[in-house]
């Protein structure tokens, strides 16, 4: 997928993920989506904020090595998201059973949402990334609504299991940060590194 030749500069989202297209969508800037199949195993000795903001900038990597001379105007975005709780590291569950027991560990306390953000300019193939964190609450949970919100499977696709932009915001009782972030886009972050690669949102 290639861009045409062009002097505007391009958004590239190195991700398939629907929420980071609708929110990057929302900025009402012009992008193309690119899966980036980048490999996303990391020590696990790694801190959290290593963890993002390594895989933000492996997935943008993986996408501006595909890109033709076509492309050669845009600025590559990638993205990585993480739930964090005592430390330990929670991805996407692989079943309705994992995603139970995620829900079972993270409710009635808080817990951290860390969201990287990787930009690469096409052109120079200059790299910026940037993470933000944010403390995530819910409120205690019945066994009932833990099952029943799994069997959803609202969250099978979603680090921590669980999704605030859907039926999991019933479950969130404050969050102490990005909200965009922990849906997977700081958007006010993303508008301020794409502006320091020439793509600005208000123009």
């Amino acid at each position: 997928m290639e861009f045409a030749a062009s002097s505007a500069r391009h958004v590239v989202l190195a991700s398939t993920s629907p929420r980071r297209r609708e929110l990057l969508a929302s900025l009402h800037i012009s992008f193309e989506v690119m899966p980036s199949d980048a490999d996303e195993t990391t020590p696990d000795h790694w801190a959290p904020e290593q963890i993002v903001t390594e895989l933000a900038l492996r997935k943008a990597k993986a996408v501006h090595a595909t890109l033709g001379p076509a492309s050669r105007q845009a600025v590559i975005l990638g993205s990585d998201t993480i739930v964090v709780l005592d430390g330990q590291v929670l991805g996407k569950p692989q079943d309705e059973a994992e995603a139970a027991s995620m829900l079972r560990s993270l409710q009635g306390r808080s817990h951290h949402v860390y969201t990287a953000v990787a930009c690469i300019d096409a052109i120079t193939a200059r790299a910026e990334v940037e993470y933000r964190s944010t403390l995530v609450t819910m409120r205690a949970l019945t066994e009932d609504e833990i099952v029943a919100y799994a069997k959803t499977g609202e969250g099978l696709d979603k680090a921590g299991a669980y999704a605030i932009q859907g039926l999991g915001a019933i479950f969130v009782t404050g969050i102490d940060g990005c909200y965009f972030s922990v849906v997977g886009l700081p958007l006010s972050l993303v508008s301020e590194m794409l502006g320091r690669f020439g793509v600005h949102v208000l123009k």
